[in-house]
């Protein structure tokens, strides 16, 4: 009897055994959810990393990539809006039975799940190990901006008011919570300018946050500048740091379609005397009046910029113009600005990566910057600080005793990084002249020009069908940059300035391909076959 028991044991563990499907997602660009309806009731285990698209109350989606906005892609129509569009339809998986709380952007390596008896689409969790995105990374210290002299902050606080029930908070015990968390966020950004967004007009909430800013960064000097209005408007506004930086004059503002919503100022950093300005900006939601409206406020911003830098106590060209402008990267109102020569900064540092923003599931940046020809080699960084896109609604200040600073706002703060000097050279412009790929590795060939520092590039793979092969991935150069000259940079296990989770996607099925570069903000595309 135990003979038989040990027997019959054995194969009910090898029946689980084999019952367990590993799930091989070879080519991105084919794979879909109903790969797994063959498997329907079992248990599969992914190759390929989940990623979590969306946690709203505790409920969650994944997907092998991140799902993005197809207008933070492509002008509408465009073949990237179109890809992003198949991509985002095509692998999306809710996900049960998962323990503990798991932010958006969250990875899970070598997921291990059963299929619904009923729709390949419903998972339920049995085990998998969880990475990256995580609080405690954010805890750590802020995203990487290079070696920055100067810290600069836009950031939308989601409806800081002093008026209960208006716009914010609804009680003065709600907004202590909201207070405790903004001041939080902003103790730990720790920035030498904060260009701020959705405060009420007048002077008391502004205050307050200086107030707090310079309880809890005693090495700081904070200012702001005082304002007689009052009621329950919005307004953007500067708060800044008297012992780094001083405006040059008062701020100037253009009041077309919005009031106390587009403001700009030079600044002047004291170290250096070097000058730039500032515009922060809060334009029309999408919900109130048509892109046309948002149109008129570029155009109007852009104009006060040129009439601004020509007065005579300013004479400056750098800018750095940043905000929640409530549109995505390639509708109008921001084609506005990149069409008139500016550089939208999210593109340039993280290519088709970046987001500040989520809405159904879909990642995107609607909280800008963008820089003026001049200014982008004085920008040593820029990221989105992703404390708050990335969280579960529950945890906001109305909903939740939590106090830290994650989930302080619907929007991210917008960081960047500068490192003023107006004598930069501006004189590096790349192209790829040569490109080669087979199965194992594909090269880069670049030819330079003189440039005073490495070039940022970035490139991604895409399949044909629109899928995504590999991230944006900064290209890592090697040998001396200062002389005209060429190199290769090779995708491939033997390169080892390629980062390792890029190396799982070697070698490469064959098949057609579309290769990506993107400099500042452009992008140069190949189509490619590997054989």
């Amino acid at each position: 009897m135990k003979v038989r028991f040990t027997l019959m044991a054995m194969i009910v563990m090898c029946s689980s055994l084999f019952a367990q499907v590993h799930i091989s997602i070879a080519d991105p660009g084919t794979w879909s959810v109903e790969a797994l309806r063959p498997y329907l009731g079992q248990t599969v285990v992914f190759d390929m990393p989940m990623v979590v698209c969306a946690n709203a109350n505790g409920n969650y989606t994944v997907s092998p990539w991140r799902r993005f906005q197809p207008e933070s892609r492509g002008i509408a129509g465009s073949e990237e809006f179109n890809e992003t569009v198949r991509v985002n339809n095509s692998c999306m998986f809710s996900l049960a039975n998962v323990s503990g709380y798991h932010r958006c952007g969250e990875k899970i390596i070598n997921l291990k799940a059963k299929v619904d008896n009923s729709s390949p689409a419903k998972l339920t969790f049995q085990s998998g190990t969880w990475s990256g995105n995580k609080r405690a990374d954010l805890e750590a210290g802020l995203p990487d901006l290079g070696d920055y002299r100067l810290l600069v902050c836009g950031f939308n606080l989601e409806n800081y008011y002093m008026t209960w029930g208006s716009m914010g908070a609804d009680s003065y015990a709600e907004h202590q919570d909201q207070r405790a968390k903004v001041s939080a966020a902003l103790k730990k950004i720790n920035a030498d300018i904060y260009g701020l967004v959705e405060l009420q007009q007048g002077d008391e909430a502004i205050a307050e946050i200086v107030s707090d800013l310079n309880k809890n960064l005693p090495h700081r000097s904070y200012r702001h500048f005082h304002d007689a209005g009052s009621g329950t408007f919005q307004k953007v506004d500067f708060v800044y740091d008297s012992k780094t930086v001083e405006p040059v004059g008062l701020p100037t503002e253009t009041n077309v379609e919005t009031q106390n919503r587009k403001k700009m100022l030079c600044f002047r950093e004291l170290a250096t005397g070097e000058r730039f300005i500032y515009s922060i900006n809060h334009f029309k939601a999408m919900n109130t009046g048509g892109g046309d409206r948002r149109v008129n406020e570029s155009k109007a911003v852009f104009k006060l910029y040129n009439s601004y830098r020509q007065n005579s106590n300013i004479h400056e060209n750098d800018a750095l113009f940043m905000g929640d402008l409530n549109c995505y990267a390639f509708t109008d109102p921001i084609l506005a600005f990149v069409n008139n020569g500016l550089i939208d900064l999210h593109r340039a540092f993280h290519a088709d990566s970046s987001y500040s923003y989520m809405f159904g599931g879909l990642a995107s940046y609607i909280d800008h910057a963008i820089c003026s020809e001049t200014m982008y080699r004085q920008v040593t960084g820029m990221a989105a600080y992703h404390i708050n896109s990335d969280e579960d609604d529950r945890y906001t200040y109305d909903k939740s005793s939590d106090r830290t600073m994650f989930r302080c706002s619907d929007h991210d703060p917008v960081l960047v990084g500068l490192k003023l000097d107006s004598t930069l050279s501006l004189s590096f412009e790349p192209y790829v002249a040569n490109t080669s790929l087979n199965t194992d590795s594909m090269a880069f060939y670049y030819v330079y020009t003189s440039a005073t520092e490495d070039p940022l590039v970035y490139f991604d793979i895409y399949s044909i069908n629109g899928m995504p092969i590999c991230p944006p991935t900064k290209i890592i150069y090697e040998g001396d940059i200062f002389e005209k000259h060429s190199k290769y940079y090779t995708f491939s296990t033997k390169n080892q300035n390629l980062p390792d989770e890029l190396k799982r996607f070697m070698p490469l099925p064959p098949g057609l391909y579309v290769l990506h570069f993107y400099y500042k903000g452009n992008i140069i595309s190949h189509k490619l076959i590997v054989r």
